[in-house]
């Protein structure tokens, strides 16, 4: 893409209006903003659509929203499914309101019905109301946890997953053939009102969301005892969470719960955290504080989409708060439902669990524990959702678990997306069970590694922002592959390489060359010694190529000692 000439026709053609051009106008001269806004245009990643808030073809404005949107709705039309509707949601972020009133009407004006939201809701709530309306699509408004300056558009297909392929490139290849932004359709909400296509989604979704996760409590009883004393500090991070977690605590009888009010309503610009993000430790600064004014058993935090899920739990040995990463968290929620389930003789006997390629090798001796199947996938849940397709089509496997690694996990089949919801109850629930076993979630979670071993999990990312650094992120991936196979990473030798973009696995003592079984993504991965691993890709949603790496050792002491050598090692093989 020429963008200086993109540039150009932005400030100058009268399909764009006054406000986009005078912000253009202000950064003439500005030769790398220009080219920062235009050298390409905005694609889907392993979330859809996301990007900086602005005027350009690479930022988040009503031009490339419209565009998307246009292309979504020529390959719904194309499909012939339009009559069964698109469902439309929203979280707090800068212009969430106007781009999802927007995409409703662009589909309306292709003659497509819309269900959209009247008020912001999560991201599991609206992958649960797609497959609850018999929509054909879904689309949210959201950039989850990035920082304020971002937003995106997440696509969802008729079984309520993230879209994947060959839907993913057939919708890119639509919105591509767009040549004009004139090519965008759209009406009054007045007409769209008239014609019944334009409708709005409100409490009832509500209520059958909230009374589908509270099916899922496996102890009602054990909630309802020790709810009354259960202290638990909850923040939204200034997203979507309050309204639905406040409601299941109360019907459910958890009757402690301290919302931190300063982050407790929405605001798109986050004004208490740095970027709102429950994987990052400085995000629960203020939950953390309240948790010791009201001496909380856990602190919980949801992003702004109420997706992921971080929490920190009191250890009472110590008194202190300690910090769960995504795959501890997820994994104690596996483990407390898998044990119960088969206890209570309701475990599938043909269940799976599904994990992402950058997960815990633990969820691998859960797996086996519990004589479940193991099914690894691609990093980004949609690939979870796919295979939960796949085996509600074929009848063969029962949906038991699914998780990966960035805080997000489902614990039921109600729907095809993370849902930070349903996790706050679920790890409510086993605090509260295994208070009747008088230990904490922090006991439990060292008698999880003292069953299956220490199993510690970091990762690294190396920013790299705009046109430049979009193509440093490239040569590194292209130098790591291209040199002479890895064969050892610190003091581990390699034992299998992947190279699954071109569905590579090699054996790297025998020297034998299979297939990945993967779809092709530009991802790297190393399996080395004593069931440790390490992952290299670029991320598909920031401006950065992340490092993922996973220890197993006989204690916690030695599995983080060994991480970070590992991570030092690791670090040093992929810049060289």
């Amino acid at each position: 893409m020429d963008y200086l000439k993109e540039y150009e026709k932005w400030c100058t053609d009268e399909v764009f209006d006054e406000e986009t051009k005078n912000e253009l106008l202000n950064i003439k001269g500005n030769e790398k903003e220009i080219e920062d806004r235009f050298y390409k245009e905005l694609e889907f990643g392993t979330a859809g659509l996301r990007g900086v808030i602005g005027a350009g073809t690479n930022r988040m404005n009503k031009y490339t929203v419209g565009k998307a949107t246009q292309g979504l709705a020529n390959y719904i039309k194309k499909q012939g499914v339009q009559d069964k509707g698109v469902v439309i949601s929203y979280d707090s972020r800068h212009m969430s309101p106007e781009f999802s009133e927007q995409t409703a009407l662009i589909l309306n004006g292709n003659g497509i019905k819309t269900y959209l939201f009247e008020k912001l809701s999560p991201v599991p709530e609206l992958s649960f109301a797609v497959r609850e309306l018999g929509a054909t699509a879904g689309v949210m408004i959201t950039a989850s946890h990035n920082p304020p300056k971002y937003n995106g558009y997440k696509v969802y297909w008729d079984d309520g997953s993230q879209i994947v392929s060959p839907v993913d490139k057939d919708i890119i290849a639509e919105v591509r053939a767009i040549e004009s932004y004139n090519d965008i359709k759209s009406i009054d909400k007045e007409t769209a009102k008239a014609k019944g296509l334009f409708n709005m989604v409100g409490k009832e979704m509500d209520d059958k969301y909230i009374n589908t996760i509270k099916s899922h409590v496996l102890n009602p009883e054990v909630v309802r005892e020790q709810g009354k004393d259960l202290k638990v500090v909850y923040t939204p991070l200034h997203g979507t969470g309050t309204r639905l977690i406040k409601r299941v605590f109360e019907e459910l009888g958890f009757k402690n719960l301290y919302i931190v009010p300063e982050q407790a309503e929405p605001d798109g610009d986050f004004p208490t955290v740095d970027y709102p993000n429950p994987e990052d430790k400085a995000a629960f600064k203020m939950a953390l504080d309240l948790a010791e004014k009201v001496d909380a058993d856990l602190v919980l935090a949801n992003d702004p989409d109420a997706d992921r899920l971080g929490i920190f739990a009191k250890d009472t040995k110590s008194g202190e708060y300690k910090e769960y990463t995504g795959n501890m968290s997820a994994l104690l929620i596996a483990e407390y439902r898998i044990s119960q389930m088969k206890e209570k003789g309701i475990l599938p006997s043909n269940g799976m669990i599904i994990k992402t390629i950058v997960s815990s090798n633990l969820t691998d001796e859960i797996a086996k524990y519990y004589n479940l199947e193991l099914l690894e996938v691609l990093t980004g849940f949609k690939f979870i959702g796919e295979q939960m397709k796949i085996a509600e089509q074929t009848g063969d496997r029962k949906y038991v678990f699914g998780f990966e690694e960035s805080y997000g996990c489902l614990i039921g089949d109600y729907a095809r997306d993370k849902d930070g919801i349903a996790a706050v109850l679920a790890l409510c629930e086993a605090a509260a069970y295994y208070r009747t076993k008088g230990i904490t979630l922090w006991d439990q979670m060292m008698n999880i590694y003292e069953k299956y071993g220490y199993f510690k999990e970091t990762q690294v990312s190396i920013v790299m922002e705009g046109a430049e650094g979009a193509e440093q992120i490239k040569q590194m991936m292209s130098d790591l592959r291209n040199k002479e196979t890895v064969k050892q990473i610190g003091k581990y030798k390699v034992l299998t390489f992947k190279d699954i973009e071109q569905d590579i696995q090699k054996n790297m003592i025998t020297g034998e060359v299979t297939s990945t079984g993967l779809p092709k993504s530009n991802v790297l991965y190393y399996a080395l010694e004593n069931n440790n691993w390490c992952c290299v890709r670029p991320s598909g949603t920031e401006p950065k190529i992340k490092l993922y790496m996973g220890i197993k050792a006989g204690s916690m002491e030695e599995a983080e000692k060994e991480l970070n050598e590992l991570k030092e090692a690791m670090v040093k093989v992929v810049k060289g």
